[in-house]
């Protein structure tokens, strides 16, 4: 079966601890059920996501994200298909901000937005090839 990328990137509503633990949840769990890996990256200020799996799958999980009121000015950056997984372990690996990122003013300004395909693919490269930090989870396998 065609396996899928997708990154997207949005805009927090009503950022705290519970709401970003509820979406971890909330991934986790539909991502099990359907095979669908990946990576949150999550700032009060901005989430950035891939999601990898059967192409069919990654769409209606976004389409399930365009309806979430947990994000707004919800934007796709980049899809396309792969060979290999970037978080072929993960049902949803948790990336707290990190300072190689933008800083909040290059945010606030568009750098996202402004970003190279390749550039955002390779943000998520090197989330991948990180070990894990010592508040982050051990690894959930999704389902098939």
């Amino acid at each position: 079966m065609r396996q899928s990328q997708l990154i997207y990137t949005s805009r927090p509503f009503g950022f705290d601890d519970q709401t970003l633990n509820g979406i971890l949840l909330s991934a986790r769990h539909f991502n099990v059920r359907d095979g669908i890996t990946g990576a949150l990256i999550c700032r009060d200020d901005m989430y950035l996501q891939m999601l990898e799996g059967p192409r069919n799958l990654v769409t209606a999980t976004f389409a399930r994200i365009l309806r979430d009121d947990r994000h707004v000015e919800v934007v796709g950056l980049w899809s396309g298909d792969t060979t290999t997984r970037m978080f072929a372990d993960w049902a949803m690996r948790h990336d707290p901000f990190r300072s190689w990122m933008w800083t909040r003013a290059e945010v606030a300004q568009g750098a996202v937005h402004k970003a190279s395909a390749d550039e955002i693919r390779a943000v998520f490269a090197r989330v991948a090839a990180e070990p894990l930090s010592a508040n982050e989870e051990a690894p959930s396998t999704p389902a098939g």
